[in-house]
């Protein structure tokens, strides 16, 4: 196989199954045709799975098909035939696509479940205190407008020390919501395990299972983040899993209310 398009070595193939070969060999056999193939096509071509594919690409060092797409991409260029716009045009298409397997991952995720819970708290606190920090914070002050809007007596804050202090004043039928991508922003772990302490319902929207917030939160919200980043020297992450689970959670309190 080639190196520059598998990172595979002898010792990790002969532990792939007999489907993952086919398929890695299909791959191989069609490089330019899987480069803008979605990865139900290529589970439909190469008469394997789609979990079989996912499985692969973990296997050959890739986090997932998308990722593997864009790694084609730069690999087979053709340096005489090199069209900078054609690429341009191919990046957007992916920024597009990326997106919407964020918000499409995102609603999948949502359980009918845990937004009735989540409804049934808001409705039940007296007051909501919603935590965020950087870029959240568009998304906690969108959720506080509009639950203000609804009736509920809810703010917003943002800074360190504020957080920290109020989180450990929060009263009986009080309640609060923390909104972090990663899950672990220090002043907002601390206010979580203050809320815990004191047996003050908490709700969490993030983006990581295994982090400290949804840990210690009563109930979780979690969104699908892509590995990719078109800002990879930053920190500035797209909060759109974010945004698209407190929609979600509005809307779903507004019918509710009504």
């Amino acid at each position: 196989m080639n190196s520059m398009i598998f990172d595979i070595s002898p010792e990790k193939y002969n532990t792939l199954s007999d489907s993952e070969r086919f398929l890695l060999k299909y791959i191989y056999d069609h490089l330019e045709e899987i480069s803008t193939m979605s990865i139900v096509k290529l589970s439909e071509h190469a008469s394997v799975s789609t979990a079989t594919i996912v499985r692969l690409m973990k296997k050959i060092g890739y986090d997932g098909y998308t990722s593997f797409k864009y790694s084609i991409q730069e690999k087979i260029a053709k340096p005489d035939t090199h069209n900078e716009l054609d690429d341009i045009d191919l990046m957007i298409k992916q920024a597009i696509i990326k997106n919407e397997h964020e918000v499409i991952k995102t609603i999948q995720m949502l359980s009918i479940g845990t937004i009735e819970d989540a409804i049934q708290k808001i409705h039940d606190s007296e007051k909501i205190y919603i935590f965020a920090r950087g870029f959240s914070e568009m998304i906690a002050n969108e959720m506080t407008m509009k639950f203000q809007l609804l009736g509920k007596n809810c703010e917003m804050h943002n800074d360190p020390n504020i957080i920290r202090v109020i989180s450990q004043r929060l009263k009986d039928r009080e309640m609060a919501i923390f909104i972090s991508l990663s899950g672990e922003t220090n002043e907002l772990v601390e206010a979580c395990k203050n809320l815990r302490i004191n047996n003050i319902s908490t709700i969490t929207l993030t983006t990581k299972m295994d982090s400290t917030l949804a840990k210690m939160s009563e109930l979780i919200f979690l969104g699908y983040k892509d590995s990719h980043s078109f800002f990879p020297d930053y920190e500035v992450r797209s909060r759109l899993p974010l945004q698209v689970i407190s929609r979600v959670l509005l809307d779903a309190y507004a019918i509710r209310m009504k």
